[in-house]
């Protein structure tokens, strides 16, 4: 959690895509009760997603057994969502750009880029197997 904040919410979920209206569950409920503006939401919603997304496909590679921890903040000028997950982490400094050319027709590679234009700020941990996606309310 990022220093500041306090934590207002948490869920654990398993590596199982069929948990997703859960995290969409838990995003309204998140967005109600710290005031998000409607043009924010889909915004919201798309980031946090995709991280869950990410977390349970190339993170933890499907593996029921495995969970995906997310963890909600808040404070007066922002909010977020950290979602973590238990795979090996990857290298996030360096990702083909999904604009280019030859990734144009790629069916993956795009979370990553989603979540840097939808949220504020996007943070990894140095492992890459967490990820911090904050919006300014």
């Amino acid at each position: 959690m990022k220093q500041g904040y306090t934590l207002i919410d948490s869920l654990t979920i398993r590596s199982e895509l069929d948990n997703l209206p859960v995290v969409e569950s838990l995003i309204d409920k998140v967005c109600q009760s710290v005031g998000v503006h409607e043009d924010l939401y889909g915004n919201v919603l798309i980031a946090v997603t995709e991280a869950v997304n990410n977390a349970i496909i190339h993170g933890n590679k499907f593996n029921k057994d495995a969970a995906v921890e997310l963890s909600v903040f808040d404070d007066t000028k922002s909010f977020g969502f950290s979602v973590a997950d238990a795979g090996p982490g990857f290298d996030y400094k360096n990702l083909p750009d999904p604009t280019a050319p030859e990734n144009i027709e790629k069916e993956h590679g795009r979370g990553v880029f989603l979540m840097r234009n939808l949220a504020d700020e996007v943070e990894f941990n140095d492992r890459g197997n967490e990820v911090l996606v904050l919006f300014h309310k």
